[in-house]
């Protein structure tokens, strides 16, 4: 890519980021402590500077990981945490009241040992609750100086307009990969249309694209994909017929297929960002790496037409899950 960094929050920011759910939470037990920080290591030596946690994660053990592990190189470091859903008393949790979002936050940053979240995000947004309001409370963090920007989770175009009207909403982060186009539906138009930086999450599509050997029936009792229609059958078969060509694209392009899938997230807008996530130092080098492509314009058109929503088969959620966002849906 030749823009390599982009804007967010005001900073000049590497395209890609990381994101840390990985060393916490979502897809089985979680690295020893030693292997996260490594992974940690290796992005502040690549030159990451945007970091993506959440309360979330691990039900705040990601937090205590990251927070206290940056802290040296905190004022070179673009800090972001999310809010808005929690894990209480061993459950998840999504609660967008006012008197919510303080306890989060304030737990938040003290896991965090810091006295500002670059970045801050309503995780979801809690239907039971105006987004105007909750993002009203989430104005008022700014004006405290304990939140320096907000921005919001999983929404359509609609609910980011109508956040944006109460205060200016600095990212939108959503699933965003070939085989999840969603938010091409509306929401990148309404990012471009009031300036919002998009920031990409499972770029690699919860690692199917980047892994030559996921195995669904290997999946710890723990992870999140187990539960996702895309990785069960008869769906499961079907998206890894994608593959072969996948992989024989990629290898003519010269690049490897996880950076393949980030160079095509990147390329769609100037303002999106991508947060692989990874328990490897290896992987996120190779992922890292993809801001340095330079492929023409006929290997993503050909990659875009291989897998889209069109081809992949299965929702990228089960029913209950997807009751909970708001992202628009194909038909």
């Amino acid at each position: 890519m030749s823009d390599k960094t982009r804007p967010l929050c005001g900073l000049d920011t590497p395209a890609i980021g990381l994101g840390c759910m990985n060393l916490s939470h979502a897809y089985g037990k979680p690295p020893p402590r030693e292997v996260a920080e490594r992974v940690l290591h290796k992005a502040l030596d690549l030159g990451i500077t945007h970091f993506d946690s959440a309360a979330l994660y691990g039900f705040g053990r990601n937090e205590e990981l990251v927070g206290p592990f940056l802290k040296p190189y905190r004022d070179s470091l673009l800090l972001v945490s999310k809010g808005g859903m929690v894990g209480i008393d061993g459950k998840r949790v999504i609660d967008g009241h006012p008197d919510a979002l303080v306890r989060d936050l304030e737990n938040s940053l003290r896991r965090l040992q810091t006295d500002v979240i670059d970045l801050y995000y309503l995780h979801r947004w809690d239907k039971q609750v105006p987004v105007e309001d909750s993002v009203g409370m989430l104005s008022r963090f700014v004006e405290q100086g304990k939140v320096r920007a907000i921005g919001l989770s999983e929404v359509s175009a609609d609910t980011l307009r109508k956040a944006h009207a109460v205060h200016p909403i600095a990212a939108v982060q959503s699933e965003y990969s070939l085989w999840t186009r969603n938010v091409e539906i509306g929401l990148l138009d309404a990012c471009k249309e009031i300036g919002s930086a998009f920031i990409a999450f499972s770029p690699l599509a919860r690692g199917f694209l980047a892994s030559a050997t996921l195995e669904p029936s290997e999946f710890t009792e723990k992870d999140l994909r187990r539960g996702m229609p895309r990785f069960q059958e008869p769906h499961f078969s079907k998206n890894v017929l994608l593959l072969q060509d996948f992989r024989k694209i990629a290898r003519s392009a010269g690049c490897t297929p996880a950076q393949l899938s980030l160079a095509w997230v990147l390329r769609q807008a100037p303002f999106i960002h991508a947060i692989p996530g990874t328990t490897s130092p290896q992987n996120l080098e190779e992922d890292f790496r993809a801001i340095d492509l330079e492929l023409a314009d006929a290997v993503f058109d050909e990659t875009g037409a291989l897998i889209n929503n069109a081809t992949v088969s299965g929702p990228r959620y089960p029913a209950p899950t997807q009751a909970e966002i708001d992202t628009e849906e194909f038909d």
